[in-house]
């Protein structure tokens, strides 16, 4: 495991079987990505993704301080059959599918938050061989909602243990990182955008994922929840005003990222133009592309 310092983490932390990047260590590392990202901010945890590339990782798990893994804590096989949505579906609340509660993910539209036609049954649901890109697994306890759902209900989730769910073409979920593993195929997705706000960088990262691995005939996949957050201390107020961008933008991410990609292109090439959309589109600052283009230079040397 690699867990990457901020400039409020001690120096000297350390912990059996993790590797710890210090603060004053970072620019150490060589990684061209390293001058562009700003201190204290979720973001610079993308130098351990290419710490862990650079050591030969063929899966990339990302997760948070405050998850609590249960006995057994996997993820499906990336290949395999799964039960499998409908194409073209839009967007969907993943958490119908595992959940009675009334609950619905950060960053799911807030305009389809009541409408339950939304939902996919589990008869429209089939088996289909999947090349899965990236796993979400869910949280039991304190899940990955928003302050909306926080500052008006905040009521804990235990999700029940049913079978992965894998989403055809068409068919959106946000997914964030708390829990969640990335195929080598698709590591240039790990990117997390820097000029994004805190409580939308790695939702907007998921928002950009999905048409691109759509495009590399990749799948997104939900797991029943492998681990229980014990969540750390948050101002509510201050999530919600870091999640206005996410309320204002998911929509027009999706619909922009999928007008970008093309099919013929890589990965890599596709997650450009998704971003330079984004760009005119005025969701992400003009330095976001300067970041990418050092994320992407430093990935593509890795892989070499």
């Amino acid at each position: 495991m690699t867990v990457v310092g901020d400039l409020k983490t001690p120096k000297n932390w350390s912990y059996p079987g993790v590797r710890f990047i210090a603060a004053g260590d970072q620019r150490r590392l060589g990684f061209r990505l390293v001058r562009h990202l700003p201190w204290n901010h979720y973001c610079r945890k993308m130098l351990g993704y290419l710490d862990a590339m650079r050591e030969g990782a063929m899966v990339i798990v990302d997760t948070d301080d405050d998850n609590i893994p249960y006995r057994g804590w996997e993820f499906p096989a990336f290949d395999g059959r799964q039960q499998t949505t409908q194409e073209e579906c839009g967007f969907i609340n993943i958490y119908r599918l595992f959940s009675n509660q009334h609950i619905w993910p950060r960053g799911h539209p807030l305009d389809l938050v009541l409408a339950k036609d939304r939902k996919t049954p589990d008869g429209k649901l089939r088996f289909q061989q999947s090349r899965v890109g990236v796993w979400q697994g869910l949280a039991d306890g304190d899940p990955d909602v928003d302050a909306i759902y926080r500052l008006t209900n905040n009521q804990p989730c235990r999700f029940k243990k049913r079978p992965p769910v894998v989403l055809a073409e068409g068919t959106v979920c946000p997914f964030n990182s708390q829990n969640t593993a990335f195929r080598r195929e698709a590591f240039p997705l790990l990117y997390l955008p820097v000029t994004a706000t805190f409580r939308f960088t790695d939702i907007l990262r998921g928002l950009v994922a999905q048409p691109i691995l759509w495009a590399a005939n990749l799948r997104l996949g939900f797991t029943t929840a492998t681990v229980f957050q014990e969540r750390n201390p948050h101002d509510y107020m201050k999530d919600f005003v870091s999640e206005i961008p996410c309320y204002l933008h998911v929509r027009n991410t999706a619909e922009l990222t999928r007008a970008a990609v093309k099919k013929n292109a890589s990965v890599s090439e596709n997650l450009h133009r998704a971003y330079t959309s984004l760009r005119q589109a005025g969701i992400v600052e003009a330095a976001e592309l300067k970041s990418l283009e050092a994320w992407l230079h430093d990935v593509a040397r890795l892989e070499k």
